[in-house]
């Protein structure tokens, strides 16, 4: 049986350790990646799914916002990851996004990212954990919920930014305790499903 080929979106200075971790959860799941990241290419044609990375945020420019908060920026990557990702919704690709991911979805498809979304829904001071520290509400009836039922979840939270306005044709999938987004789908196949956590 030949494996499915999903590229994978990384970061120019953790994609080295990240990638592996990623990839060795594909082998694991029966597929096999391929890295792609800024000066690295990448090629639909060649692959039955995408996964778009966690990493930093995402320019504000890109969904008309004003630079704010975002420590670092990586325009080279928001370019790669948004192109990425318009192509693959045009091509019908089945699409992952982790985390900036994520948010990364929600931006190619015309939504808005809060800058400030811990301040926003006063959810004190951000979690910096890998631990699964964040209880996440899943929406049911979601392809989230069928993939890990509708019973509250425990995740971790890396992330900074968070989903305001929602993309055309996306879902909210999952909220957690404060009402931040954390998941979003796309309402038709192929799926395209973001998750601000790193699974």
């Amino acid at each position: 049986m030949t494996r499915p080929v999903i590229g994978v979106t990384t970061s120019s200075r953790s994609g080295w350790r990240i990638f592996p971790l990623v990839n060795f959860n594909l082998w694991l799941a029966g597929a096999r990646g391929v890295r792609w990241g800024v000066g690295r290419g990448h090629d639909l044609s060649g692959v039955d799914g995408v996964i778009i990375g966690g990493g930093d945020d995402i320019g504000p420019d890109l969904y008309g916002g004003t630079l704010g908060i975002s420590v670092r920026l990586d325009p080279d990557r928001d370019q790669l990851e948004r192109d990425t990702a318009t192509e693959a919704y045009e091509r019908g690709i089945p699409i992952l996004g982790i985390c900036r991911g994520a948010q990364m979805l929600n931006v190619a498809l015309g939504g808005t990212l809060d800058q400030n979304a811990w301040e926003t829904v006063q959810a004190g001071e951000p979690l910096k954990t890998i631990l699964p520290r964040r209880r996440v509400e899943v929406v049911e009836g979601t392809l989230l919920s069928q993939i890990c039922g509708a019973e509250p979840i425990q995740v971790n939270a890396l992330h900074t930014q968070a989903g305001n306005h929602l993309g055309a044709g996306l879902r909210v999938a999952a909220y957690d305790d404060f009402g931040m987004i954390q998941a979003g789908e796309r309402m038709r196949d192929p799926f395209a499903l973001g998750v601000q956590w790193h699974p």
